[in-house]
């Protein structure tokens, strides 16, 4: 059964996660205070600038990406690399996980968040789940997805050519090990999976629930793990393996629907990611879902979104209701 725990202390609010319990505090005054890292104060960089002076030199740019990136084993990818329409899968040459790809997307070395089109997110995601398939091929102990969409340099992408990151695991990332593990308990205790039930119950509400199509559900989170969360939950389908054309078409269309929202609230940076099953498994108590949350607006100095609450003490600060986030982005996904 979903619960939304909440607890109002002074003027913080005190929100836990529906599955793992895990605590936010929301204070929607903090969204005013006074940030020295931004405004007229101190001289900015401009997102175009940065795009524009972060191009001579890029490896990602079509005319020497051929020459700046390497090849997978012919074993695992024949080709070398593997190419869509507008993304191409190369080796990562800093990985920090096995089976590590790097999925760049398109020619144009600078986008804002508005001009991620559908085609280009849908190549991007069925490039990254034909790399997952052929590693699954070809390395059978690996198993276990995980993409991840950095966007700018305060979302620690480091490269500005716009670019998502895949790997294959050969277990579970912690965090998704616990989530699988609390999932699987909701399902033996109620009948029914966790991630089917909190998107019909949010729909029920109304309040933090976005929108949806035919392949899944988009929705505020309750208690945010990040500014501004968005997730994306599948219908019916548990693993990035599984994911097929139309469906990726239509997490596409969502997610660049969710951007233009963020667009309109003055995200200039984000991170997306995914939380899958392992590969051929087909769990009944668990949905494949993304992630989407914003980061500081690049400048030359920022304000950063976590701190010592984040990284230490294992509970979230955030200053905007997710409600209000719903509210804000709900008519972009409305008009598709």
């Amino acid at each position: 059964m979903i619960r939304f725990g909440l607890k109002e202390v002074d003027s913080v609010q005190l929100r836990f996660d529906p599955l793992t319990g895990a605590e936010t505090r929301i204070n929607p005054s903090r969204a005013h205070r006074m940030k020295q890292g931004y405004g007229n104060m101190l001289a900015q960089t401009t997102m175009e600038e940065m795009g524009r002076l972060s191009r001579p030199g890029c490896p990602f740019c079509p005319d020497r990406v051929e020459e700046s990136t390497s090849t997978f084993p012919l074993d695992m990818v024949p080709e070398g690399r593997i190419k869509r329409r507008h993304s191409l899968v190369v080796p990562n040459i800093h990985p920090f996980a096995p089976n590590h790809g790097v999925v760049i997307l398109g020619d144009q070395h600078f986008r804002r968040p508005d001009e991620f089109g559908p085609e280009l997110l849908t190549d991007n995601l069925l490039a990254a789940r034909d790399f997952v398939r052929a590693v699954v091929r070809s390395r059978p102990r690996s198993r276990h997805p995980v993409y991840i969409l950095n966007y700018m340099p305060p979302s620690a992408g480091s490269i500005v050519h716009p670019h998502s990151q895949v790997w294959v695991e050969h277990r579970p990332v912690p965090n998704l090990r616990h989530i699988l593990r609390l999932s699987r308990r909701y399902f033996n205790r109620y009948g029914r999976a966790y991630w089917d039930d909190l998107p019909a119950k949010e729909k029920h509400l109304g309040e933090r629930f976005i929108g949806e199509n035919a392949s899944l559900s988009v929705l505020a989170s309750f208690a945010p793990r990040g500014f501004r969360e968005v997730q994306f939950i599948f219908k019916g389908v548990s693993s990035l393996t599984e994911v097929q054309d139309g469906q990726a078409a239509d997490m596409a269309q969502a997610l660049r629907c969710v951007l233009l929202g963020y667009r309109s609230l003055g995200v200039g940076s984000f991170n997306l990611a995914s939380f899958s099953a392992g590969a051929e498994e087909t769990p009944d108590h668990f949905r494949l879902s993304f992630r989407l949350i914003s980061r500081p607006y690049p400048a030359g100095v920022y304000t950063n979104d976590s701190g010592p609450t984040e990284k230490l003490y294992g509970f979230r600060v955030v200053d905007t209701l997710p409600e209000e986030v719903a509210t804000s982005i709900r008519p972009y996904f409305s008009r598709s």
